[in-house]
């Protein structure tokens, strides 16, 4: 069936080839990449792998299947990354490791057989939707795996050769799948969103599974020089007796003696060409009967502002703008103070008159300070009390779980914003440099997302609070004593009122 199927689009696209137009197209653009597998291994960890983020570059025939048809053939060579990610952390006390990461990227030659319909929006610029199938060649490939020792240490293994064949633990030489294809052509290039399914296994493990590649993406393609005609049939596309090769407008029918671009008022100026194109004029004037330089309407004999627009009931001149904030006198209801246009040419108000205008006030109706963004300064003894609070937060060794003598430090902050409910919380986690960064940052942020969950479970609203976690990326100092680094691992409470 699937050989049948590539059968049949490729003799669509050699059948037609003596009817079409021909673009070659430069392509390439960003996608994610994965494997699906499916296997019947207990406990399998689906959850633990991910994409892999790539790009893919190459060359895009464009077919058009018949003068005037809207379906085209898009085969195409394309460049692609594929593969997925592996990560997974593990109990020290069971293990003799922490985490285990692991990749898995593939590199292929893609050939594409797309068949595309194109919706014409106007001018140049068109719809597209397809798909088809395609063959995929195996290129290149690695295979990494980072072990990460409880001790600290951790160890690599790399496989650059990657072994082909239809054995077990080697890749398939080629791959077989459909696509799809969605996005706009703006004349000379386009932009498209890109969807692919493997149809065959790309890969044969030691156990039963089914192993197939997913690519979703974006690509950007720029066209190359102009269509190529495919036939040599003199052609005359919009039927108006001048042949497109003398024809200055190809599609729009006109007369001769404009070599085939539209004349409305018959004066022997082309549309194109013709400042006044509905009015029988001069040559010499640009095809207008009388010159009107501003193009306002209002000749320049009885124009007062020859080369700026206006209007008649100033005599050619525009509406004055006597505060010059771009805004006209007749539509200002402030005209002799700048404004803004949703202001009615007004300027923004202050409601609390702090100085801080409404758009920009956090605290619209109470005086506050401009570099608080217009809210009122926080007391600087709640400050000192959160941060003193923030300083005797601990948790276990290498855990989110926090001690019994923090949970009474944050009763206390509890206690504090119960009494404060204009005031919020941000949570951050922090961690030292020294382990694993990945692992630093998923601990940063599950130790912030802990203390916020206390705060929550006692009572503070959650739209009060956030968290988020750090890792080692904001150290206090240089982390090089492990007396540093302990200062390192903490949380921040930030308070703030808007």
């Amino acid at each position: 069936m699937k050989k049948h199927l590539l059968f049949a689009v490729i003799l669509l696209i050699t059948s037609q080839l003596s009817f079409a137009q021909l673009r070659i197209a430069l392509a390439g653009g960003g996608h994610t990449s994965t494997i699906n597998e499916t296997n019947s291994l207990p406990d399998w960890p689906a959850s633990n792998y991910s994409g892999r983020t790539g790009a893919h570059f190459g060359f895009i025939a464009d077919l058009q299947l018949g003068t005037n048809s809207k379906f085209y053939a898009q085969p195409g060579v394309m460049f692609h990354n594929k593969g997925r990610k592996f990560f997974s952390t593990y109990d020290t006390t069971i293990y003799d490791h922490f985490s285990i990461d692991q990749k898995q990227f593939i590199n292929y030659v893609d050939i594409p057989l797309n068949l595309v319909y194109k919706f014409p929006l106007g001018g140049r610029t068109k719809l597209f939707l397809g798909g088809g199938p395609y063959i995929s060649f195996f290129y290149n490939g690695m295979e990494k795996t980072e072990t990460y020792l409880k001790s600290g240490k951790y160890e690599t293994e790399e496989n650059k050769d990657l072994p082909v064949g239809n054995a077990p633990e080697k890749y398939k030489t080629f791959d077989l799948g459909v696509n799809g294809t969605a996005g706009i052509e703006f004349g000379g290039f386009f932009i498209a969103g890109n969807y692919s399914r493997g149809l065959t296994d790309m890969y044969k493990a030691t156990y039963d599974g089914s192993f197939k590649n997913q690519v979703i993406g974006a690509t950007l393609g720029i066209f190359l020089g102009r269509p190529i005609p495919l036939d040599d049939t003199p052609k005359d596309t919009d039927k108006d007796g001048t042949l497109d090769k003398d024809d200055l407008c190809v599609s729009e029918p006109g007369p001769i003696v404009t070599m085939g671009c539209p004349d409305n008022d018959g004066d022997g100026i082309a549309n194109k060409d013709d400042k006044c194109p509905n009015e029988n004029g001069l040559a010499s004037n640009n095809g207008c009967p009388l010159l009107d330089t501003d193009r306002d309407g209002i000749t320049d004999d009885k124009d007062k502002c020859v080369t700026i627009p206006g209007i008649a009931k100033y005599e050619g001149c525009p509406i004055p703008d006597t505060d010059k904030d771009a805004i006209n006198d007749e539509e200002d209801k402030c005209p002799t103070v700048p404004g803004v246009g949703r202001y009615n040419g007004c300027p923004v108000p202050d409601s609390d008159g702090d100085g801080v205008n409404d758009e920009e006030d956090r605290c619209v109706n109470e005086p506050g300070l401009k570099e608080n963004n217009g809210c009122p300064e926080i007391k600087k003894e709640i400050v000192q009390k959160v941060e003193y609070a923030a300083r005797r937060i601990q948790f276990t060794f290498a855990k989110a779980d926090l001690l019994p003598a923090s949970e009474k430090v944050l009763d206390e902050i509890v206690q504090l914003l119960s009494g404060e409910k204009d005031l919020m919380l941000d949570i951050e986690g922090h961690t030292s440099n020294d382990g694993d960064f990945n692992a630093n940052m998923k601990l940063s942020n599950e130790r912030a997302e802990a203390v916020k969950n206390y705060l929550v479970k006692k009572g503070v609203d959650p739209s009060r609070l956030t968290s988020q976690g750090f890792g080692p990326t904001k150290p206090i100092n240089d982390g090089r004593t492990e007396a540093e680094r302990a200062l390192n691992r903490r949380v921040e409470l930030k308070l703030r009122n808007n």
